[in-house]
């Protein structure tokens, strides 16, 4: 199975480029991985709603023009579907087990994503209703994908 992460903005930060390293590593021997990242828009301060709606829409057109042919897309998005680490084990599987070979994971950057993204996505995953930054929230999901190729395979994993 492939794999990719599409993720707005660069990861600056040495401990979370590691930890995306780390697990990056570890998934070597489940699926083909790739990480791709797309620019960033600045939001300047006291931004209106219809700015921060233009930022995302430019945001979301690099994102879009990212997501391959035939892959299952899936947006990261507070108001999606909130599984347990088995229920996401057995989504995945269920996707696989239809077809799929390759699953594409979105993260927005800090405004979120673009409704012309959120649209394109075939299933909406929100991994809690609290907002994370969106640079932490890349490791989050590796481990969550780490963790269900584990579960999926009757692996031992951390509980």
């Amino acid at each position: 199975m492939k794999i990719t992460i599409i993720g707005v903005g660069r990861i600056k930060e040495k401990y979370l480029a590691d930890a995306i390293s780390e697990y990056a590593k570890r998934l070597g021997r489940y699926c083909t991985l790739r990480i791709e990242e797309v620019a960033d828009e600045k939001t300047p301060d006291g931004a209106g709603e219809a700015l921060e709606l233009q930022i995302r829409e430019k945001e979301g057109e690099r994102i879009l023009r990212k997501i391959p042919d035939g892959a299952c897309v899936v947006a990261l998005a507070i108001d999606g579907n909130m599984l347990d680490s088995e229920q996401l084990a057995d989504r995945m599987e269920r996707w696989n087990v239809s077809g799929v070979s390759h699953m594409v994971f979105l993260i927005g950057g800090s405004l979120g994503l673009a409704p012309s993204v959120l649209a394109r996505a075939d299933y909406r995953l929100s991994f809690s209703r609290m907002t994370f930054p969106h640079q932490l929230m890349r490791v989050i999901l590796l481990e969550q994908i780490y963790r269900s190729f584990r579960i999926r395979n009757n692996e031992p994993y951390h509980k």
